[in-house]
């Protein structure tokens, strides 16, 4: 009976310690890295590299606004039982940065734009010495970020570190290819039409990266909205270019964006609505817009079909 008992004793501390020889608690999910993302297309990197081998939670869904995003109670439950944390960084998260703060201490987190050469990032002078951080819309930069989600998920579980490398380079290629789309397409505007009018500054890095002139109604951070007096200069804007749309954005109230339409036909010019693109939250999960890869796509054909108009840019894109 003795021996008995001695066994099931044994039995239970190795149930309890997860029947790790180190006697470290087993701290994953069915084998599996708990990871939480903040927004949308970090998550989708961690899917793509992580594969089978990560359980990803992202906080931040469709229509979220990462700017004013706060943590529920539920997400700090979330972020303190995760093993990993992935956050864009640049203060994108900046409600939240207090938390993410905090986090460090205890759980790996990694901002995946800490990945990207410095001298890449853009510093309008409007944000007051701080970078903007929207960099997903360069999709060469955003393949920096890839490569520091597969470099943190190797390090952290080191005995897979040939599964996510693979697994890295197959979506490095996908996002290769996309970035060769996107130039292609915008090769259908002519140059003088290559002007990009949204409700805030989030596609910054697309401009630079695809030649394209970009402006915004409420600069990069939505945290402020825009007065009469921005409303107006940047309808006279549209309405001297004779720019024929703008575009709403999907986290983004169309409320500001419908007064310069407004005020843009108050002066004898008609600017219509070119669609709604995707900035700093993706599309539903199960669309094809719900990925970053459909995403980019999406607001790119969205923007050559309104500006250079829905038939002959379908034509061209073979729609």
């Amino acid at each position: 009976m003795q021996r008995v008992y001695i066994l099931l004793c044994l039995i239970a501390i190795f149930i309890f310690i997860g029947c790790d020889p180190k006697g470290q608690p087993d701290t994953s999910t069915a084998g599996k890295l708990r990871v939480v993302t903040t927004i949308g297309m970090i998550t989708d990197i961690v899917k793509n590299v992580g594969g089978e081998r990560v359980e990803v939670t992202g906080l931040m869904g469709p229509g979220v606004d990462p700017h004013l995003y706060k943590a529920s109670a539920g997400d700090v439950q979330r972020l303190t039982s995760a093993q990993l944390i992935f956050y864009n960084g640049l203060h994108l998260e900046s409600k939240m940065g207090d938390i993410l703060a905090k986090m460090s201490g205890d759980t790996k987190t990694v901002a995946v734009t800490d990945a990207v050469d410095r001298s890449l990032l853009l510093m309008p002078p409007e944000f007051e010495g701080q970078y903007d951080p929207h960099l997903w819309f360069d999709v060469t930069l955003w393949m920096e970020a890839v490569g520091s989600v597969r470099d943190t998920l190797s390090e952290v579980d080191s005995d897979n570190t040939l599964m996510y490398y693979t697994n890295a380079e197959r979506y490095l290629a996908k996002l290769a290819e996309l970035h060769t789309y996107v130039k292609a397409q915008v090769e259908h505007v002519p140059a003088e039409q290559r002007v990009l009018i949204t409700a805030h500054d989030a596609f910054n890095y697309f401009g630079k990266a695809y030649g394209f002139e970009v402006r915004g109604l409420q600069g990069i951070s939505t945290a402020t909205e825009a007065g009469i007096a921005d409303v107006q200069k940047l309808a006279t804007f549209i309405a001297e270019r004779r720019i024929p749309a703008i575009f709403v954005e999907s986290s983004v109230s169309s409320r500001s964006l419908e007064a310069v339409r407004a005020a843009v036909n108050s002066k004898g010019f008609e600017v219509k609505i070119g669609g709604e693109l995707f900035s700093d939250a993706m599309g539903n999960e199960g669309t094809p817009e719900g990925t970053y890869i459909g995403m980019v796509r999406h607001n790119i054909d969205t923007i050559v079909t309104a500006l250079i108009g829905k038939k002959s840019a379908s034509s061209m894109m073979g729609h």
